[in-house]
């Protein structure tokens, strides 16, 4: 691929995908922020690998999965994790999920919005910016059981709705 303007574009737009694939392959957001990088190091180094035009999820997916095995065999040097097999599927399972990955994405955006004020603002606070339940009890004025409180409503109510949507979807 000789344009890096192109493929800087794919592989930023794609990092979110990449990083939820990554995620749950090795079920923690450190290791996972590690292999990511990791995964941009090598999908840079290979750009000129990758054909424009080609399914550029397919082929980062592939490398990533590379790295987490890299990552895997340095982990197991420390403590006792998921042989290959069960790794390998759990690779495939996570890339038929990304499948409608976009999709669930888009509906999950769409939720958010149909929440009340309350429940998305707890929600942008809690998830996008990562505030603790004290921080928001405290910024909000509420106690950290009624923070509680309301991001579980939002979370039953979440999980409703997309369920719905992803039923809807289905049928159509």
């Amino acid at each position: 691929m000789n344009d890096s303007g192109d493929f800087i574009q794919l592989l930023t737009s794609h990092q979110s995908r990449l990083y939820a694939y990554i995620l749950s392959l090795v079920f923690d957001r450190n290791e996972a922020d590690d292999v990511l990088q990791q995964t941009n190091v090598i999908l840079w180094r290979s750009a000129d690998d990758f054909q424009l035009g080609t399914n550029f999820v397919a082929w980062s997916f592939r490398i990533a999965y590379y790295q987490v095995l890299a990552h895997r065999k340095q982990k197991h040097r420390e403590k006792l994790i998921f042989d290959d097999e069960m790794l390998s599927d759990l690779a495939e399972a996570a890339a038929d999920s990304d499948q409608t990955f976009v999709a669930r994405q888009q509906l999950v955006r769409h939720c958010i919005e149909k929440l009340n004020e309350r429940q998305r603002t707890a929600v942008e606070r809690r998830y996008r910016r990562g505030a603790t339940l004290e921080a928001i009890a405290q910024e909000t004025a509420r106690t950290v059981n009624a923070v509680k409180q309301t991001l579980f409503r939002a979370r039953e109510n979440l999980i409703r709705c997309v369920h719905k949507g992803l039923s809807e979807n289905a049928q159509s």
